[in-house]
């Protein structure tokens, strides 16, 4: 998410979108493999990426206005994603999703709201920097 906000800032909601849906796809291709999980959750983060393209449209890059969107990010992530996979399509009661949702979202937020606070600003100014940056291309010598 710390990568993710500064990108939705600075090139738009599609961007945002794909970088956190294939953040997902391609994660769990490694490790976990590919299921049902796999693509709710992949739609669940580009939708993160959307929300923080609309959050932070108009506002400035710093740390408070990323810390603010990855505690409503990561809460909406945890609770589509954390609710719902469980219980519908691997029979696990509710309850017990919501109650083992409980120190996981409090431990990724704690995780999301720290990169957010120390590495999202810094991410946003070397794009700002990178993106300034004109590329002098040298002509071809001739021999």
């Amino acid at each position: 998410m710390s990568m993710q906000m500064p990108l939705a800032k600075m090139y738009g909601g599609l961007s945002a979108f794909v970088f956190g849906f294939m953040s997902i796809a391609v994660y769990d291709s490694f490790t976990a493999g590919l299921g049902v999980w796999t693509w709710i959750s992949a739609v669940a983060y580009g939708l993160v990426g959307l929300g923080a393209r609309t959050y932070l449209k108009n506002r400035s890059s710093n740390w408070k206005n990323y810390a603010i969107y990855a505690i409503i990010g990561t809460i909406s992530f945890d609770a589509l994603t954390g609710l719902t996979l469980g219980p519908i399509f691997f029979g696990q009661a509710f309850i017990m999703a919501l109650l083992g949702q409980i120190p996981f979202t409090a431990i990724h937020l704690l995780g999301n709201v720290s990169f957010a606070i120390v590495l999202s600003p810094v991410i946003a100014k070397w794009i700002e920097r990178s993106e300034s940056v004109s590329v002098a291309v040298p002509e071809t010598v001739r021999v």
